[in-house]
């Protein structure tokens, strides 16, 4: 069994620069450069899926239903006689598993165990490098997006988790919980942004209504800072599983998570995607920059509670040429020249449907669930254009 997954950031950096809602908000191919990405197999190392044993609903305690998940796989490892290696990451909340180092005999051995739900090779993923010119914080603006989508102050206590490459922890704009934020990066020691695509997600989602920067979409609220992808934007798909699984563990009905991340069609992003949703937190996933059907981009194509995959626009609601489209997109959003906050406390502006998503996870948090739409997108290329997100 091989299934191999290709992710990218689902963005597209461009240099900054300011624009009136009049302005023919279109990116040129000399502005813009799009992620690249490897789907370069880990040598040696494999993701395997218990069978479910309703191991999530037995412990809220994620230490001890790890525990748990690991004296199943040496009970099955010993049944087929093959040697446990320590495991690099252990699921237990969107489902139950581990990534671990064995050989492909072992691994084709263990797909045919009686417990075991399948075992997929784990994979690099590598973004390409892209151009960005941040800024220091200038006098606040409120930028077009928010505009369009409606914006306001967030009172309540739900949060948004940003499955990304971490938030810049002492943003001024931001309002950071540094405590429940968690870093899979091995390299480094806390989930800070060294990368900036995950702190200018958080900031559509929730920048400060303050005198600086710009304001979010559900402005003030905490952002979680869950760091998958390194300074380079690499990691790997058994990573971006243990964040969304994170998330699961810790997260609380009605709180939100955005994924600005995916690529090739990987069941175990969906899967761990959909159990998110049905623990009753809100799911924002961006569809994707390739042009092409949303159906062949996991999670953009996951269905499941609470899940919803967003597409791009630009300012004056037309269909932003990078963008996915297809059945499985719910909303579109500005997704085109967004200006939010970056990494080290500056601000900058990008494009891509990873902008989109964190307006949508924005409204969800806003509206606990309950957005509205106000339009639909110009030019949709499926011909069945997608209501725009709205407060």
């Amino acid at each position: 069994m091989k299934k191999i997954l290709i992710i990218s950031l689902m963005a597209i950096a461009v240099i900054f620069s300011s624009c009136e809602k009049t302005e023919e908000m279109l990116v040129s191919p000399d502005e813009i450069e799009f992620t690249n990405f490897s789907d370069e197999v880990i040598p040696g190392q494999y993701i395997v899926i218990f069978e479910s044993s309703g191991l999530k609903s037995a412990y809220k305690d994620k230490i001890t239903a790890d525990n748990v998940v690991l004296s199943r796989a040496e009970e099955i490892f010993n049944l087929q006689q093959i040697e446990m290696n320590e495991p690099e990451l252990v699921y237990s909340a969107a489902f139950e598993g581990m990534a671990i180092k064995m050989s492909e005999a072992e691994a084709e051995k263990l797909a045919g165990a009686k417990g075991v739900a399948g075992v997929w090779p784990d994979i690099i993923v590598a973004l390409g490098r892209w151009n960005t010119d941040p800024v220091d914080p200038p006098a606040q603006v409120v930028q077009y997006g928010v505009e369009r989508t409606g914006y306001a102050n967030y009172t309540g206590s739900s949060k948004a988790w940003i499955i990304d490459t971490g938030i810049d922890l002492d943003h001024p704009d931001l309002n950071v919980d540094q405590i429940n934020g968690a870093n899979f990066d091995t390299r480094v020691s806390s989930p800070d942004d060294d990368h900036g695509h995950g702190t200018h997600c958080a900031g559509v989602v929730g920048a400060i209504d303050n005198t600086i920067g710009v304001v979010g979409v559900a402005a003030g609220a905490t952002v979680v800072p869950v760091k998958v992808l390194d300074k380079r934007g690499r990691g790997a798909s058994s990573v971006i599983i243990a964040g969304i699984d994170y998330v699961a563990a810790n997260a609380a009905p009605g709180d939100v998570a955005n994924l600005s991340l995916g690529g090739g069609i990987y069941e175990l992003t969906d899967l761990a995607v959909i159990a998110l949703g049905a623990k009753g937190i809100y799911v924002a996933l961006a569809a994707g920059n390739e042009s092409e059907d949303a159906e062949n981009h996991s999670p953009a194509r996951a269905e499941g509670a609470n899940l919803y995959t967003v597409s791009a626009m630009d300012i004056n609601d037309n269909w932003a040429s990078f963008s996915n489209f297809g059945d499985h997109v719910d909303y579109c959003a500005p997704g085109v020249n967004v200006f939010s906050t970056y990494k080290g406390g500056a601000f900058a502006t990008m494009s891509g449907t990873s902008m989109a998503a964190p307006h949508v996870c924005g409204l969800l948090l806003l509206t606990n669930d309950n957005l509205t739409t106000d339009g639909y997108v110009n030019g949709d290329p499926d011909g069945n254009p997608d209501p725009i997100a709205h407060n």
